[in-house]
């Protein structure tokens, strides 16, 4: 057995496509093929159910990638050791980050962290919180940024800002003109939200419950442009989050805003990595540089 072939295991689960894993491992099919069948000989064990249409994993082979992935991930742990004895700034970190506040939040930090550490790679990924929390748990990320409070088994973490909600509307609605709103003049008012799984739709449920407002029936939205087109066509006012309302996102001038009064509407943003990453001494550096990016549009947390 050898780290190859764990590689050509945990790519054909990610893709569950012969083709498809081999052209990401940059190996010909036959390659990989014979290579899953050798590690199935040498283990004595069927990993991989074959003949379908889509490649499923036995029971075993299920627990076998579960437990290569964390094979893997020691191992590039092992690889960020020997870099950071060299240059602590050096290496890649793998960053997650969810998808309402990421296409938000790094246009104004990826110029400052590149600017701050030239040699670092940071590898992005995007996905829901409770994906982040699973996959930085299990050693294929190391470090999410999310919003809190959520529990992280033996994390360690430092806060990053506070970014305040603005109720957005559409422009040719009345109730879309004035001052700031006190949080009260929700009450009775529909809101819409994000589909189950969001943590703003969560957010904005408890803004709800706080202030006698309700979700709007029968209509959801899948993200946060989704959720914008869907205000702009009229069909009713959401919560959305500062950032995502802010250059370098493109003005619509089919939505309006309102701000609101204190205490207002807000979400904490957080890093978060494991105790013994071998980054922890460096990560701190990087949620500086985060904390500030934004500049105005969000409340720096120390």
């Amino acid at each position: 057995m050898n780290l190859r072939d764990l590689e050509y295991l945990v790519a054909l689960d990610e893709h569950r496509h012969f083709g498809r894993a081999s052209a990401a491992c940059f190996v010909s099919q036959p390659t990989l093929s014979t290579q899953i069948r050798k590690l199935e000989a040498e283990l004595e064990v069927q990993l991989v159910e074959r003949g379908g249409r889509r490649v499923q994993f036995t029971h075993v082979g299920t627990e076998v990638v579960r437990r290569a992935r964390h094979v893997l991930a020691d191992v590039e742990e092992i690889r960020g050791i020997a870099a950071q004895s060299v240059d602590p700034a050096s290496g890649s970190i793998r960053l997650g980050i969810f998808p309402t506040l990421g296409p938000y939040l790094l246009p104004h930090t990826m110029p400052a962290l590149q600017e701050a550490f030239p040699e670092l790679r940071l590898l992005l990924v995007e996905e829901k919180t409770e994906t982040l929390v699973e996959q930085l748990e299990s050693g294929e990320l190391d470090a999410i940024i999310i919003a809190q409070p959520v529990q992280v088994e033996g994390a360690d973490s430092v806060p990053l800002f506070r970014e305040d909600f603005v109720l957005v509307g559409p422009a040719n609605d009345e109730e879309m003109t004035g001052g700031p709103l006190e949080a009260g003049d929700l009450a009775g008012s529909e809101l819409l939200l994000l589909t189950e799984g969001h943590c703003l739709r969560d957010q904005a449920l408890d803004f709800c419950r706080a202030t006698r407002a309700t979700e709007r029936g029968h209509y959801r939205a899948t993200s946060m442009e989704t959720l914008r087109h869907m205000v702009a066509s009229g069909a009713g006012k959401t919560l959305i989050p500062r950032l995502a309302m802010a250059p370098p996102v493109p003005p619509n001038p089919a939505l309006a805003l309102r701000e609101f009064q204190a205490p207002t509407p807000h979400r904490d943003i957080a890093l978060v990595w494991r105790s013994g990453s071998v980054y922890r001494d460096l990560l701190p550096k990087l949620a500086s540089i985060i904390r500030e990016a934004p500049g105005d549009l969000v409340e720096p947390l120390v």
